[in-house]
């Protein structure tokens, strides 16, 4: 089998590729950063330089005219950028290389934020409050009755997140975006959840879930430390949603467990691979495999089980920022390096992107710091 990655320069993208190489499977890597930690795996087979799917519109007929000669069997997009890009595309795709995709219309939801609280609360699944303002009157409205701190987001592709503890920084917050139709939330106070799965056509052929224990930044973002659970409630309720949108392919399905009530309260969809997909991997859940095997063979047996209370740590940069930015947990994190059982990203057996990373965190140390993104790039909640 001969698997098509893209987003070389992902740290989930180097976990698929070292999956499936691993398992005997060719891998194909695209990126559009020559240095990629992906290119670096002793797994990865064929480097590939192209567009950047994020910003290039021309990454789309790129990557048509290389699945049409390059005999590859999987296309697995790896950002959501790639993922919408390849979505766009799918009927030129498909008399060449099989791509495990939602159905438009679904993953129209899934990649907007506004349009997933919608349908969410539609279907009874607990939402923050939400608001959909206009314009800035709308927001100085909102201003006047939302409870602090609030939550500024895009709704679309964007990652922008701004926390707001008062009605100047709301309006503050949401000028930059204001063109993205963004949203403002209450903030839900409780730690991170996911649920991520695989799914043929409306039915779901692999479940994990997760919770987070420390992420970078430390008042919300990517795990730094995750741990392997299993939860009914939350199984229950993401496979609500992700049956209700007939879902093809993986997705992860973020939510909050509230302090104060214990209920899980829905952030957002991810309609691609997540970034501590490396955890399911090593709990048993395939990911990368399964969806290659699916799109392939058209079915595989559910993988519904897994192991529970497995932790898996990606040093750097993420558990290394958050020590820094969050010094009550240093002691912790340095604890952790004497506990064995904790895996991380950094692997011996594929020692050259751990290398990378290292040099990489401290550029990224050093541009986030000049930038002012090092310490809460998205702004301190006062609780």
């Amino acid at each position: 089998m001969k698997v098509l990655l893209t987003d070389g320069n992902f740290k989930h993208t180097l976990a698929a590729v070292r999956s499936l190489g691993r398992r005997g499977v060719e891998v194909s890597v695209i990126s559009h950063i020559r240095p990629s930690i992906a290119f670096l795996s002793r797994y990865c087979g064929e480097r590939i330089l192209g567009p950047d799917p994020e910003r290039d519109p021309g990454f789309a007929p790129f990557l048509r005219d290389l699945v049409a000669r390059g005999g590859y069997d999987v296309l697995l997009p790896v950002s959501l950028a790639a993922v919408m890009q390849a979505s766009g595309i799918r009927g030129d795709l498909a008399p060449h290389v099989r791509v495990p995709l939602a159905p438009v219309e679904s993953l129209g939801i899934a990649a907007n934020k506004d349009r997933t609280i919608r349908y969410a609360e539609s279907l009874g699944i607990p939402v923050p409050r939400t608001f959909y303002p206009g314009g800035e009157g709308d927001v100085a409205d909102i201003g006047r009755t939302v409870t602090y701190p609030a939550v500024v987001k895009g709704s679309g592709a964007s990652s922008y997140v701004r926390y707001a503890n008062t009605p100047e920084e709301l309006l503050r917050y949401y000028r930059p975006i204001r063109s993205e139709s963004p949203v403002i939330q209450e903030y839900i106070r409780g730690r991170g959840y996911g649920f991520f799965a695989l799914y043929n056509h409306g039915e779901a052929r692999a479940v994990f879930m997760h919770r987070r224990i420390r992420e970078y930044p430390a008042t919300g973002g990517p795990s730094s430390l995750a741990e392997s659970i299993y939860d009914a409630g939350l199984r229950d309720l993401g496979t609500h949603l992700l049956d209700a949108l007939g879902w093809h392919g993986v997705a992860m399905v973020e939510f909050k467990k509230e302090e104060a009530t214990g209920r899980f309260v829905l952030m957002e969809v991810n309609p691609k691979f997540w970034g501590s997909l490396e955890l399911a991997i090593v709990s048993g859940v395939d990911f990368p495999y399964l969806a290659s095997r699916m799109a392939v063979e058209g079915e595989i047996d559910p993988v519904l089980s897994y192991r529970e209370g497995v932790r898996f740590r990606w040093l750097l940069p993420l558990d290394l920022f958050h020590a820094i930015t969050n010094p009550p947990s240093i002691p912790r994190f340095l604890a952790d390096f004497a506990d064995l059982s904790i895996p991380s990203d950094l692997d011996l057996r594929d020692p050259l992107p751990g290398i990378m990373q290292a040099g990489m965190t401290l550029a990224e140390a050093g541009i986030r710091l000049k930038e002012g993104r090092f310490w809460r790039p998205h702004g301190s909640p006062r609780l």
